[in-house]
């Protein structure tokens, strides 16, 4: 078992090597069987140093999840709950997608698939396109919209 000191540079370490949540933090020092008060203490010293910062966790988050992954804000909002992240935290850091660059996204999303999407008609490929983006974390209207936008001539290609 490591003392508190060593666990407070081992956590300090693994904070500075990526952005860390305070869920990431908790799960990686029960790992270690800590005592509550030492697990409090050393939470306390690395938010007060700014290791921890739910806020600019949210942020980086949001950015590598769509930039990167290509989620949709329901897929990152869902994921960013499981990690505990409180609503006014992960709505700023959403807020933060451009809206032009996400219909972007999921329109090369949806034009990339439908390349290899095979369907006995058109609505077949429209269900198949539809729920691959849907599972991707984009939003209903959203999907539809740009689907509409593009598949009107599905017969012709």
């Amino acid at each position: 078992m490591k003392s508190e000191s060593e666990m407070l540079n081992t956590l300090a370490k693994y904070c500075s090597q990526a952005e860390r949540c305070l869920y990431d933090v908790r799960k990686k020092i029960s790992a270690e069987n800590l005592s509550e008060d030492v697990e409090k203490r050393i939470i306390n010293r690395l938010l007060q140093e700014k290791f921890i910062d739910e806020g600019r966790f949210s942020r980086s988050f949001v950015n590598d999840k769509f930039k990167f992954n290509h989620w949709g804000r329901i897929k990152i909002i869902y994921e960013l709950k499981k990690r505990n992240i409180k609503p006014e935290v992960y709505y700023d850091a959403i807020e933060t997608i451009d809206e032009d660059e996400y219909v972007s996204v999921l329109t090369d999303l949806l034009k990339n698939k439908k390349r290899t999407t095979k369907g006995r008609s058109p609505q077949d490929v429209f269900q198949k396109l539809y729920r691959f983006a849907s599972s991707r974390g984009f939003e209903s209207p959203l999907i539809i919209s740009v689907l509409n936008g593009f598949l009107k001539n599905i017969d012709n290609d």
